[in-house]
């Protein structure tokens, strides 16, 4: 983690987990010593944004900026002008959590010219059971898809393929080999393979990327009080 760019885009279908990835990751961020901020982009879809567990990053002292409309479930596409501050106060390690379409990717395309790229890494989470993204050519498509809405450049996948509470390591290395051929078509690497940490030991050794254990803690909307 200390190795990828000051600026972590995190983005990805609706359902791959790339707000599981995107929390974990900012809160390992700030239990390195990190000065560390998180930005909830994703302005379109009502579920699972990172805004969901606020309080738990407030008090683990990592800045959190969202829409400028306060609320768990708003649609409103209301951007804070907080989120340049991370990209102009380089004291901050800092995740974006993107939309997870073309439409939701143009949130961060307004932007583009204020993003040093340089400092830009922008991870693609891949989960091999989602529909859309379920075989090379789906996954590539989607994923240029998210490239020309937010007019940046993915640098490196994230294999975070997962049946929620159901996964088992085959469903892992269905997603490693996805990636796989997308990482030979595109010249991407794979950075990170996710995985919950009951299933750390159970990993065989020929997993591609850091394996990157997680805990869960976004909640489906019948889980919320």
């Amino acid at each position: 983690m200390v190795k990828d760019k000051r600026i972590r885009i995190i983005t990805g279908h609706y359902g791959s987990g790339k707000t599981e990835f995107a929390a974990n990751y900012t809160l390992n961020l700030a239990k390195s010593g990190k000065k560390t901020a998180i930005v909830d982009l994703d302005i379109v879809n009502p579920y699972f944004r990172s805004r969901q567990i606020e309080p738990l990053f407030e008090e683990k002292g990592i800045r959190v900026i969202s829409s400028s409309i306060k609320g768990l479930a708003g649609d409103l596409p209301a951007l804070s002008p907080e989120i340049y501050t991370v990209m102009e106060d380089k004291s901050y390690e800092a995740v974006i959590d993107m939309g997870g379409d073309k439409a939701g990717a143009t949130a961060l395309g307004r932007y583009h010219d204020r993003l040093d790229k340089d400092e830009c890494d922008m991870f693609f989470v891949l989960n091999a059971n989602r529909p859309l993204t379920a075989d090379k050519q789906s996954a590539i498509r989607y994923l240029r898809s998210i490239e020309q809405g937010s007019r940046q450049k993915v640098t490196a996948l994230v294999n975070n393929t997962h049946l929620c509470g159901d996964t088992e390591i085959g469903d892992i290395m269905k997603g490693q080999e996805l990636c796989l051929q997308v990482s030979q078509e595109l010249g991407l690497p794979i950075k990170y393979t996710v995985v919950h940490k009951k299933l750390i030991g159970d990993l065989p050794d020929d997993i591609c990327g850091e394996i990157f254990p997680i805990d869960i803690f976004m909640k489906k909307p019948w889980e919320m009080e």
